[in-house]
């Protein structure tokens, strides 16, 4: 959720109270990293290193994004991705109450079969930004959910030149409430909400490159925030959801993002606890978006800018570490975070983000692939030169680790990794390593190399469970 400089006035009143929870989170800093990590079918820990694809889907026809075989060809030479937050709606999922649209799944499988083909891991995500298309009569306003499950009620919802205030007006407001029933007349609509991930996972169970489901993006409460929503009709919401979804999929992560009206600001969530049927270990996430709100009016990560973006970095990182603790020690996946690049210091803040939660055990699939100053490439398919994001992402990273995953820290030409080394991984650790700072393999200190293949730029590993089995540490170097 991003705010505009239109809306600085809601913008400073949040402001204030954003600079509260962040104070209070400094004070009692959270754990030291994420104590879970997703793993794959040979029991490793897997890393999100990749986009979100894409925003050009929110609004068109067939909810399909602008996006070709040969963009996901070049996303991969050129920065070494292996994960894509990809999105879908509920609106093409559930066209009618209780009826599926097959032909759109179908159209969803064949992008994942891109995927897959590149040894992509995917993460579905139901998408919504101010409820729906059906809170205006164009329908280009608002995206997600069905109009059929559009209930206005009369109030109305005036033209905004800036999205976001849109969330403020009565009508959208009312949307909201019906969905989370807290007006009491359709306590329906989060019933076919669960269903419509049902048959999402019915149609991807099978598909091992599909590992997680983004259960909904930035909720937003209506008349109904912060930990009285969350804790109730979010939580509850999740909560029918994993159940559906456990009637057909037994494999795929259920991913939980908190209330985006303050914890994308660094704020603390009051999410409860969803528990999760299926047999075995719980496969829940935590997926949370950062947008610091001065970043959000606007401004670069430059001057006083900097010093509250760095404060609201590190709240953030406190509050969805604790969250995650919470939550049952899950593993965390950044599932937004991006700003317009040619801002003052944008890199530097990229930087910023990525080294914290390299350090803290968590992927991240950057906002967004789709063209322009927040993407890392121009709008005819080339680098962005004026940013440089692609060289910025072009980085070090592991991608499966053989055991639990405790951080890493990347540099051009050196990547650290500290794991405990699992006897039931079935696979080496594997890392990607950029031309640039590794352009002739590497060699590393704390394992074996076991294999290295210059084209798709991938080490892959062997390591020795340390005496007493404790952590080891990889030092990757270049050749």
């Amino acid at each position: 959720m991003r705010f505009g400089a239109r809306g600085a006035l809601a913008a400073a009143l949040v402001g204030m109270i954003a600079v509260g929870g962040i104070a209070a989170a400094l004070r009692t800093p959270g754990p030291a990293r994420a104590e879970g990590m997703m793993t794959d079918e040979a029991n490793r820990a897997i890393v999100a290193h990749g986009f979100n694809t894409a925003s050009s889907s929110k609004s068109v026809p067939d909810g399909m994004p602008d996006f070709t075989e040969a963009d996901l060809d070049a996303e991969h030479a050129d920065m070494g991705t292996d994960f894509v937050r990809f999105l879908i709606s509920w609106r093409k999922v559930e066209p009618e109450p209780g009826v599926y649209d097959e032909q759109y799944l179908d159209d969803v499988a064949e992008r994942v079969e891109w995927y897959d083909e590149r040894g992509y891991r995917v993460m579905l995500d139901m998408h919504q930004d101010l409820w729906g298309s059906g809170i205006t009569p164009g329908g280009m306003d608002g995206n997600g959910a069905p109009v059929w499950a559009t209930y206005l009620d009369g109030f109305p919802v005036a033209d905004h030149d800036q999205w976001e205030l849109y969330y403020l007006e009565p009508g959208v407001i009312r949307a909201f409430d019906n969905f989370w029933n807290t007006t009491g007349e359709h306590p329906e609509l989060m019933d076919h909400y669960a269903g419509a991930w049902r048959a999402v996972a019915e149609r991807f169970a099978d598909v091992d490159a599909v590992v997680a489901y983004d259960l909904m993006n930035e909720p937003y409460g209506g008349t109904l925030q912060g930990p009285a929503f969350e804790a109730g009709p979010l939580t509850e919401l999740y909560q029918r959801s994993v159940n559906a979804i456990r009637e057909v999929d037994q494999d795929s992560w259920a991913c939980l993002e908190p209330q985006a009206l303050g914890f994308n600001w660094g704020l603390p969530s009051g999410l409860g606890f969803v528990d999760d049927p299926r047999e075995g270990d719980a496969r829940i996430a935590f997926c949370p978006h950062l947008y610091p709100l001065p970043m959000d009016l606007g401004e670069g990560f430059s001057g006083t800018s900097r010093d509250l973006v760095e404060g609201t970095v590190a709240a953030w990182r406190s509050n969805t570490l604790r969250t995650a603790e919470a939550l049952g020690d899950v593993p965390v996946i950044l599932g937004e975070f991006g700003l317009d690049t040619t801002l003052p210091g944008a890199l530097d803040y990229v930087d910023l983000v990525y080294t914290t939660t390299d350090a803290s055990g968590i992927g991240v699939t950057y906002w967004s692939r789709d063209p322009g100053s927040w993407g890392p490439y121009e709008d005819d398919g080339t680098p962005g030169t004026r940013r440089n994001l692609v060289d910025e992402l072009d980085r070090p990273y592991p991608r499966a680790v053989a055991g639990e995953l405790h951080g890493w820290d990347s540099e051009p030409t050196r990547l650290v990794i500290e794991f405990v080394p699992d006897s039931a991984a079935t696979a080496p650790t594997e890392v990607y390593l950029p031309a640039d700072g590794f352009p002739d393999g590497a060699v590393v200190e704390g394992g074996e190399v076991a294999d290295w293949d210059p084209e798709a730029r991938i080490l892959s590993i062997e390591t020795a469970p340390a005496d007493g089995g404790g952590a080891v540490q990889l030092v990757i170097s270049p050749e």
